[in-house]
């Protein structure tokens, strides 16, 4: 063996003893990344989604939606709800307060209507991505109504009834409860008439029932065919309530006290701040 790798031997031989037995790491592999995920909101009791009453009970609540289009409003529904001493619940949208202000008193002063919230603009609303604008939808009309009348909804209904958990999350955060139904009345249907009307309603009607109608809508057959619905109840031992009625709950609390008698002559100034009124509609969350 020639000295040079002799030497080489040594030096080997030396920096094993000072360091012990050269062994080569072993290979990192990166752990795989963990995506976050968002826990995702639960409809639960805090947050219900009301589809019916009692069905133990002969009650059915009328319910009509008061959506922002051209139309606008159909004044024969309400004074046949008023002739006939029939109470209902009436989900008003907030454009559609903005823009019919002593339409909207006159309904707030009817001891008859229990008012509730309809969105602001009726909006598809479980396409909202943020939860933000699904918040102001709700809170700016809890704002439109609530500064016009004194009154604070405590019942929703989403436009086109759709809703899914996040929604019905977000409702009750707002301090409102999500309200269905369980018969759709058919109404905006081109082809319905008064007598298919009257006849569907009749025919689907359960105990506890809520049915939805609308009052935005003059061309619709609601006006025409809302006595015979009104009087065929009845005459099968129904009681017509409101929502709040039929679910045996207590009505809201009145925020102004007497009631305005007449729209403002301008623009509320200053409007209620909007987080004061989400404390304060948070305040009355339906137990």
């Amino acid at each position: 063996m020639g000295v040079g790798l002799r030497t080489v031997v040594v030096m080997l031989a030396g920096l094993a003893s000072a360091c012990g037995a050269v062994v080569l790491p072993p290979e990192v592999v990166p752990a795989p990344k963990q995506e976050k995920v968002e826990p995702q909101p639960v409809a639960s009791f805090v947050t219900p989604v009301v589809h019916s009453g009692p069905r133990d009970e002969m009650r059915i609540a009328l319910t009509f939606d008061a959506c922002p289009t051209a139309s606008a409003y159909d004044e024969r529904i309400t004074k046949t709800l008023t002739e006939t001493k029939t109470p209902a619940t009436l989900f008003l949208s907030g454009s559609w307060v903005k823009h019919r202000p002593q339409s909207a008193l006159e309904l707030a002063n009817n001891p008859l209507f229990e008012l509730g919230n309809h969105s602001y603009t009726h909006k598809h609303m479980p396409q909202l991505k943020k939860d933000g604008d699904v918040l102001d939808e709700l809170l700016r009309t809890q704002e439109e109504i609530y500064n016009l009348t004194g009154r604070i909804p405590a019942y929703f209904r989403p436009p086109f009834g759709e809703f899914d958990t996040r929604l019905a999350y977000l409702v009750g955060k707002a301090g409102l409860t999500t309200i269905e139904f369980d018969l759709a009345s058919g109404d905006p249907d081109e082809h319905a008439t008064k007598q298919k009307l009257v006849n569907w309603v009749l025919k689907q009607a359960r105990p506890g029932g809520i049915v939805v109608m609308h009052i935005n809508h003059r061309q619709f057959p609601t006006a025409e065919a809302l006595p015979e619905i009104i009087q065929g109840l009845r005459k099968r031992g129904y009681e017509l309530v409101t929502v709040g009625q039929l679910l045996n709950e207590r009505p809201p609390p009145l925020c102004s006290d007497p009631l305005r008698v007449s729209p403002p002559a301008a623009p509320v100034a200053p409007a209620v701040a909007l987080s004061a009124l989400e404390g304060a509609v948070s305040s009355i969350s339906v137990p």
